[in-house]
């Protein structure tokens, strides 16, 4: 069995919720604490020992591939200075042995045809697919965690957690029985059911490892929930020909794609800063002790 060393980050859309923040900046530049959304995407990757990092952009996302590239302007500047911290820092954003590749979503077609996309540069290998949106934050990584599930059970493994029933409406669902610690055997999986008819409370969440497979079935489906592509239902059609787990992920989510998810994040990663953490507490104690006077 391959080992997973790629991973595809679907990154064209638009980013209507953080307009007009997001009118000429893309969406997963957006910065949680110093550090944007997609490098915090990246760096869960890296941490799963992928070296190959495939964007999947659209117009308007130029940002994200300048701030992967080599800047030998800053670079230059710090080194002149004598910033060595900061200089290390900077190259450390993209180390030597990761690569990173582009390819255009000319239309939003949806999740589903962002991957799609990637068919070529993925090609037969196993890969990954990750959703800066969703800022995990888990020891070890999530990714981590769902590659060594896919290593041990060779099977396509998707990241869920347990959500509110009325939200099933906003998530992805799975169907399936309990196998071993934190594994489900799926037996289904529904684009965004009404709570009536939801089968389980487990949303999917922005993390998959899919083997290449998933490719036939996203050729073959029709377009779903949305007129879009689902990923979604090509899961439940590949499911018809091979096994796929799900996984309930140890950690904690932060749902970046809306402006109080965002704002969690940015309070939550600013406590466990070494830089900030301490002085950013007692602001917010302060604060929280004069409103509540």
């Amino acid at each position: 069995m391959l080992k997973v060393t790629k991973a595809v980050f679907p990154v064209a859309g638009l980013g209507t919720r953080f307009l007009p923040a997001t009118k000429a900046s893309p969406k997963e530049m957006l910065p949680i604490v110093d550090k944007p959304l997609i490098q915090y995407a990246v760096e869960e990757a890296m941490a799963a020992g992928i070296t190959e990092m495939i964007f999947v952009t659209g117009r308007s996302k130029r940002a994200i591939e300048d701030h992967f590239d080599k800047s030998y302007e800053v670079e230059a500047e710090l080194e002149a200075r004598g910033k060595d911290k900061l200089l290390e820092l900077v190259r450390s954003i993209k180390p030597s042995h990761v690569d990173c590749f582009y390819v255009r979503q000319a239309e939003a077609l949806g999740l589903g045809h962002a991957v799609l996309c990637a068919e070529k540069l993925v090609g037969d290998h196993p890969f990954a697919v990750i959703l800066a949106d969703d800022l995990l934050y888990g020891t070890p990584p999530v990714m981590t965690q769902m590659i060594e599930v896919f290593d041990h059970y060779h099977s396509s493994v998707i990241g869920v957690e347990e959500i509110e029933p009325q939200d099933t409406k906003s998530y992805g669902i799975i169907d399936g029985k309990a196998w071993e610690d934190s594994i489900i055997k799926m037996s289904g999986i529904v684009e965004k059911p009404e709570p009536s008819v939801a089968p389980s409370n487990l949303g999917v969440v922005g993390r998959y490892v899919l083997k290449p497979r998933i490719f036939k079935h996203l050729r073959s489906i029709k377009a779903g929930a949305g007129g879009e592509l689902q990923l979604t239902d090509a899961i439940q059609s590949l499911l018809a020909d091979e096994q796929v787990l799900a996984h309930k992920y140890h950690g904690t989510r932060f749902d970046c794609g809306s402006k109080l998810g965002y704002l969690k994040a940015t309070v939550e990663f600013a406590l466990r800063h070494p830089e900030v953490s301490v002085d950013f507490r007692a602001y917010l104690e302060e604060h929280l002790s004069l409103m509540l006077d």
